[in-house]
């Protein structure tokens, strides 16, 4: 009783559960006199999840191998949660036998531990030292040792699971001022994978976000990867149907697994996969229509996610949306600052210089009557027509500033088309000049600015091989007095004369006509070429 009493006293001290399953089998090895002493954890499907052995060398466990899963004498105890004492187990009608290397075992003496009400395990004995079998006292013994391991067992769960919360609430106090200061999404989504990894003890964390393939069909991308093979997965995209990850995306709901490999409703991410186990993967809402996916695993053999972890890291996507939520709205800001801002300068532009121009311009034009020496005249002229080229500029630039996409440099034609002309000019061997009136972003599709970028590097590009020319100019207005889209394109060469229009004329005519417009191709009075391509603006 005085060694009871003693285990009893130092079951109650630990707090760390590894370290109390191990003492609670010591403690029964030694207060039985027990040559051998094992606890095993019954985990789902009323099998053995960890099975912890005493008084076995650990050679000998590693030569033994696998560890038992809960059949034979052990499963009997697992089906009927009730103590049990036998003279010669191998004569029980349930007994399977020993693996290879497994030391000769006869007297057997087991008993449940339960937690709550609940079995957590059973405590299993075998080989009374001493050659006897054991008796009443020592079942006695071992049964008000199990009631005290079961307290102390939960204990140190309550004592862990204390613990975990704490980390993960530092976990989430780091998160949280990462997001008060203004990091970056991508900053804060690779913080949270990192911490949830380290928190729930996993091997690999992935943040997957909405994305859509080349097919059109949507699916999940894994924008954010750390841990194990975190190289190799970032990038990588799942289907919404078929992956754990899609699942909880669609439904909304946390989806685990204890085997990720043999779970039909998984799919594999990335040729690392076949090394992960358990996993889970929680919804990530991005906004009121999408919704991505955290998913963490374990390598496989390695304990299931439980509930309270699975809560957890639902926390964790909670906190990576906050940041996506705060990422776009920081954006959205950002964006109206700047639009506000070019909407100034533009009006600026507009009441301040082009008035004051177009004032110059007028003067100079009223006073050019008055001019009798005629080359002072032409020059004045000159003057007057270049103050006309200087306003459509800055008109130009007034559409630009205020162009819905100009912002981002985007696709839009403003962007997109003095590119084209840039290009062209290692095959001229001089810029050409462009002119841009007219909000061309806004009232020209995005099909019928691919045909003007055609239509124009088509042109230039015969210029260069067949003109000849020493300038080319290039001109672009949407919409025009007939409400339409013109490309007119100018230069100085030797002109077309009477060519069949074949290849890239040809090509152009056809673009024209696709859009019910016409290609007509002139020779001005000074020499050259100039291409006039016109097309309708659709209707809004």
């Amino acid at each position: 009783m005085h060694g009871l009493l003693a285990a009893v006293m130092n079951l109650g001290r630990g707090l760390e559960l590894p370290q109390v399953l191990h003492g609670i089998v010591e403690a029964a090895v030694t207060l039985t006199n027990a040559e051998y002493g094992a606890l095993g954890v019954v985990g789902e499907g009323q099998r053995l999840s960890q099975f912890l052995p005493v008084g076995m060398a650990d050679g000998l466990v590693a030569r033994i191998g696998q560890s038992p899963c809960g059949r034979g004498i052990l499963g009997e105890l697992i089906q009927h949660p009730v103590p049990l004492r036998l003279t010669d187990l191998t004569q029980h009608p349930n007994s399977f036998g020993f693996p290879d290397h497994h030391p000769p075992m006869r007297t057997f003496l087991g008993v449940p531990v339960s937690v709550r009400d609940e079995v957590f395990g059973n405590l299993y004995l075998t080989e009374k030292r001493g050659g006897g079998g054991f008796d009443a006292d020592d079942e006695a013994v071992l049964t008000t040792l199990s009631l005290a391991a079961g307290i102390a067992i939960d204990n140190a769960r309550m004592y862990h699971e204390s613990r975990r919360r704490e980390h993960w609430l530092e976990a989430l106090g780091e998160i949280t001022r990462s997001l008060l200061v203004g990091t970056a999404a991508g900053d804060v989504l690779r913080l949270i994978a990192r911490r949830a990894m380290e928190v729930a003890g996993a091997d690999l964390a992935v943040v997957l976000l909405p994305a859509s393939g080349n097919s059109g069909e949507e699916g999940l991308t894994a924008e954010v990867a750390h841990g194990y093979g975190a190289e190799r997965v970032r990038g990588l995209n799942l289907p919404l149907h078929g992956s754990l990850p899609g699942l909880a995306a669609r439904t909304g709901r946390p989806v685990a697994t204890a085997d990720i490999a043999t779970d039909p409703r998984a799919n594999r991410l990335g040729d690392d996969d076949e090394a992960y186990g358990p996993t889970v993967a929680v919804p990530l809402p991005v906004d009121a229509d999408a919704c991505g996916a955290v998913r963490l695993s374990r390598r496989a053999g390695r304990p299931a996610f439980d509930d309270i972890e699975v809560q957890l890291i639902s926390g964790f996507a909670d906190q990576a949306a906050i940041a996506l939520e705060l990422a776009q709205r920081r954006a959205d800001g950002e964006e109206l600052a700047v639009l506000h801002d070019r909407d100034r300068i533009a009006r600026d532009l507009h009441d301040l210089a082009i008035q004051r121009l177009f004032a110059t311009g007028m003067t100079l034009e009223s006073a050019h009557r008055l001019i009798e020496h005629p080359d002072a005249a032409e020059r004045v002229g000159r003057a007057v027509n270049d103050l006309d080229t200087t306003i459509q500029i800055i008109r130009s630039t007034i559409f630009e500033l205020r162009s819905a996409d100009g912002h981002r440099g985007g696709a839009g034609l403003r962007h997109r088309l003095p590119e084209t002309a840039r290009l062209a000019a290692q095959s001229l061997g001089f810029p050409p000049t462009l002119r841009i009136e007219g909000p061309v972003d806004s009232v020209v599709p995005a099909e019928l600015a691919d045909h003007v970028l055609a239509v124009t590097a088509e042109a230039l590009s015969n210029t260069a091989r067949h003109a000849g020319a020493r300038r080319a100019d290039v001109v672009l207005i949407a919409p025009d007095a007939e409400d339409g889209l013109t490309l007119t394109i100018t230069d100085d060469g030797v002109g077309v004369g009477a060519a069949r229009h074949t290849g890239g004329l040809a090509n152009m005519r056809s673009r024209a006509e696709e859009h019910a417009g016409t290609l007509s191709i002139e020779s001005p009075q000074r020499g050259g070429t100039r291409i006039v391509w016109r097309v309708p603006l659709p209707a809004d």
